[in-house]
């Protein structure tokens, strides 16, 4: 072999060996993006799944609370009667015991 075409054989390696230095480049690039397109997919997919789980949670709270606070205003409610039924017969006696206290008022002045 001449040194002619020696040193072409080796231009030719050199050429061969930068344009996969260059494929090798562009796939690691290709690679990365892809990586960091899957990684955001993954991050933006968990943080939907939270959100859902979290609104979940929240809503089944709020309606756990719901059904207490009505049970609670009925109970309340039910207390109020209670207290407003006895307080209408203890009102009738006041009255009756003011009118009787009247009436012996005017009797012991007459």
């Amino acid at each position: 072999m001449s040194r002619t075409d020696i040193l072409s054989e080796i231009k030719k390696a050199e050429a061969d060996a930068d344009a996969k230095v260059q494929k090798a480049e562009a796939d690691k690039k290709s690679a990365i993006a892809e990586a960091r397109r899957d990684s955001v997919k993954k991050i933006q997919d968990a943080e939907a799944q939270m959100r859902s789980s979290y609104e979940s949670a929240v809503s089944k709270e709020m309606e756990t609370l719901a059904v207490k606070r009505d049970e609670m205003l009925a109970e309340g409610k039910k207390i109020a009667a209670g207290i407003e039924s006895s307080s209408e017969a203890r009102m009738q006696e006041v009255r009756d015991y003011l009118n009787k206290e009247f009436e012996r008022t005017l009797n012991v002045t007459s």
